[in-house]
């Protein structure tokens, strides 16, 4: 049994709030193997769909 299922993050309730440390320093490190930029002033939800798609286009999310 999954204690913790994930949430679609277009139902988080502060997903509009700006992406947090965490979430910025991972998207740079996949960014930088993607050979991308990361747009600046993302939202939590923006900024876990980024990591999204860069984690399928480098591997890591494997």
């Amino acid at each position: 049994m999954n204690r913790t299922p994930e949430k679609d993050p277009e139902d988080w309730t502060t997903g509009d709030e700006p992406m947090t440390g965490p979430q910025e320093s991972y998207l740079h490190t996949l960014a930088q193997e993607a050979g991308e930029e990361v747009p600046g002033e993302l939202t939590k939800v923006e900024a876990s769909q980024l990591i999204d798609r860069l984690q399928q286009k480098t591997g890591r999310g494997s």
